[in-house]
């Protein structure tokens, strides 16, 4: 069974969905034994919200977390609102810059999307795609590990990333793929423009019909013996080759 709300935990997820507010608050709990100037922001973001406040035992906190590291608050919200993908398509037309999208395929690790997440906003990425299945979607635990930056992005989930592709590309849109093998790198290509980013997953990368619709395929260049890239790394390291040359 569903559960009807999520448990958002950690300092800075809580802090950030609180200024973000995309969420619904219902409760947060307080640590009985935490006391500090961290936890008195939190209390007055609440109140000034009107969202509930508790302290409870860190025994519990510690049972709705499943013993993870939730440093002494908790809160029970919404589940975080995503849109659909489509909905992309039809803002590019109205922009009066170029867009820059972010579509993430396939990214199985929390730690990797959270860190994603928190370097396309800070890299000036304007949509985060993910597909709405056979990948991590914004949990919490994906929230803790961008550190709350995942609170304040506007995500859009896909249902077929290929079709995706060729509806951006018919709006105009380049798609460049990051790819080991890649026959382009990275450092050569024109990432000015209306342009979408493919980082592929962990273990097998982009997918071949994904690949397919790739009108470029990007490499790092790499001169280690290592052959690949942590993929957040590797998205890191692309999305700021585009904001340097997108400045």
């Amino acid at each position: 069974m569903k559960e009807k709300n999520d448990i958002l935990f950690g300092f800075h997820s809580v802090v950030e969905a609180l200024k973000a507010r995309k969420r619904k608050f219902y409760t947060i709990l307080i640590s009985k034994k935490r006391s500090s100037g961290r936890i008195k922001k939190i209390e007055a973001l609440a109140r000034e919200r009107d969202i509930q406040i508790e302290y409870s035992s860190p025994e519990l906190l510690d049972k709705m977390t499943h013993d993870s590291n939730h440093q002494g608050v908790v809160a029970r919200t919404s589940f975080y609102p995503v849109q659909k993908a489509s909905e992309v398509i039809f803002m590019i037309p109205k922009r009066e810059t170029p867009c820059f999208i972010l579509i993430i395929e396939n990214i199985e690790d929390p730690h990797n999307l959270g860190a994603l997440i928190r370097t396309a906003l800070c890299a000036g990425v304007d949509y985060i795609l993910i597909p709405k299945d056979r990948s991590v979607g914004p949990s919490s635990t994906v929230s803790r590990s961008s550190a709350g930056a995942m609170e304040h992005a506007d995500i859009y989930m896909i249902t077929n990333t290929a079709s995706i592709l060729r509806s951006l590309k018919e709006g105009g849109v380049w798609i460049s793929g990051l790819d080991a093998d890649g026959e382009t790198s990275l450092f050569d290509a024109d990432l000015t423009g209306n342009i979408a980013l493919v980082i592929g997953g962990e273990h097998k990368g982009i997918r071949p019909l994904v690949k397919k619709e790739c009108d470029f395929l990007l490499s790092i260049p790499n001169k280690g013996t290592i052959n690949s890239l942590n993929a957040s790394v590797a998205g890191g390291i692309a999305m700021y080759e585009a904001l340097r040359q997108r400045r």
